[in-house]
């Protein structure tokens, strides 16, 4: 019987260090576990024959996810194209379970730090009891470093400046290869049906 969200959060009540560590704990296990599912999908998926044997047919669940965000070759030398490749790049299929796993690691030590250090109160100075450490100048940082990082994300990979991206100009596959193109910035962005020419 599973425990509802509400009565597993009373765990860490009033516990902020120890509510973020679990928190982090989550998102390094889903990562861990996109990485890792990754990895074995490519180890049991034949890439021989992607017409009459695609992905789907032979069970495949992550692989389909990062073929549809632009994700096409392999460190293996073969592409989801049906062509041959000689340089994959960093973010091959590989690469990319390769980084969810380095950063389910990341977050793992993350979360097992801020379990340790789950009271403030040793951050604080002994003789006068104030913190020796300014905590929200330190959570800020870490909001902006995440914040900068998730819109470089999105910003390079959306946008195709830095691999194919999502955002295409030949929406119906017509011309049957991925193609990137300049994004509209304005409210129009947000009409699926909107093709700034």
């Amino acid at each position: 019987m599973g425990l509802p969200w509400y009565r597993v959060h009373t765990v860490v009540l009033n516990d902020p260090g120890r509510l973020l560590s679990v928190h982090i704990m989550h998102t390094a296990l889903v990562s861990g576990w996109a990485g890792s599912m990754a990895l074995y999908e490519l180890a049991v998926f034949d890439p021989s024959d992607p017409v009459l044997d695609p992905m789907w047919r032979q069970g495949m669940f992550v692989i389909p996810f990062m073929t549809r965000l632009g994700i096409t070759n392999s460190w293996g030398g073969w592409s989801i194209t049906g062509g041959t490749i000689t340089n994959p790049g960093i973010w091959s299929y590989e690469g990319v379970a390769g980084a969810h796993i380095v950063f389910s690691g990341l977050c793992f030590l993350a979360a097992i730090w801020h379990w340790v250090y789950w009271d403030l109160e040793i951050f604080c100075d002994e003789r006068t009891g104030k913190p020796s450490l300014d905590l929200p100048k330190i959570f800020g940082i870490h909001l902006f470093l995440s914040g900068v990082a998730c819109f470089g994300f999105g910003a390079f990979h959306v946008t195709g400046l830095y691999g194919p991206g999502i955002w295409v100009s030949d929406p119906y596959g017509l011309t049957g290869k991925v193609q990137p193109v300049n994004p509209a910035w304005g409210v129009e962005g947000f009409d699926p049906l909107f093709r700034e020419e």
